[in-house]
């Protein structure tokens, strides 16, 4: 748009990046840096719930002295939102254990998270056969097919949306009660992220992730860095919330 004269950016004065860990991530950091280049000298503003090392070295590219205000890691993660494990010995385990949670609870909304567009799919489809309405959005569907997504859900058309990390991030809907992550982020960044969605605006919720032997370590991994519990789910979840 700047490059085709259709954006005009002499009057800028502050350009903010919202999310700044994904936006100076791989798929965009070339295209941040070309914008950089096209505007002229401004105020700079970097935002997000999760800054790693890398990315705060590469802010130094292209700002001067700034200000830094970070939140400690123990004050990241997300009061209001109860955090539990499901251990499962296999892959295919997870789907059950899934259908078992959906009979176990009632809730207004919930969100699972899985780490590709292909499980999406293949998971909606499982579950649409087990006759649960549920809908599925994944970064590669058209931004109208989304849109429209989105509205039936915020409207309760379906109480259940399965997702990948394009849901992760800036998303609001206050019916959500609970996220599960069916499978563990690729990133212990995201983590906090996910469960997020469950806790907006100072609101209660829970979070379940279901973790496969191997992947304890991952989970132990999460809860050290954020210095929060993640317990494993009790027999008596349903009388605590």
């Amino acid at each position: 748009m700047i490059r085709r004269k259709h954006l005009q950016v002499q009057s800028l004065r502050v350009l903010v990046l919202d999310e700044a860990d994904e936006m100076l991530g791989k798929g965009f950091k070339a295209q941040i840096h070309d914008i950089y280049r096209m505007i002229p000298p401004l105020q700079v503003l970097l935002l997000s719930a999760t800054l790693p090392a890398d990315v705060l070295s590469l802010t130094e590219k292209f700002m001067t002295e700034p200000v830094k205000i970070l939140v400690k890691r123990d004050e990241i993660t997300v009061d209001t939102i109860t955090q539990y494990y499901v251990a499962v010995d296999e892959e295919k385990n997870k789907f059950d254990t899934l259908i078992d949670l959906y009979d176990l609870f009632t809730v207004s909304g919930a969100v699972v998270f899985v780490n590709t567009r292909k499980k999406v799919e293949q998971l909606s489809k499982k579950m649409i056969k087990e006759q649960f309405t549920v809908s599925a959005m994944h970064g590669e569907m058209p931004q109208a097919e989304r849109d429209e997504i989105m509205k039936k859900f915020r409207e309760g058309e379906s109480r259940v949306l399965i997702t990948t990390d394009v849901w992760a991030r800036g998303i609001d809907v206050n019916t959500i009660q609970m996220v599960v992550n069916y499978d563990l982020p690729l990133s212990r960044e995201q983590y906090i992220h996910r469960i997020g969605r469950a806790g907006r605006l100072g609101r209660t919720g829970f979070a379940i992730s279901f973790v496969k032997r191997e992947e304890l370590r991952l989970l132990r991994d999460i809860e050290q860095f954020y210095a929060t519990l993640i317990e494993e789910l009790p027999q008596d979840v349903v009388e605590r919330h």
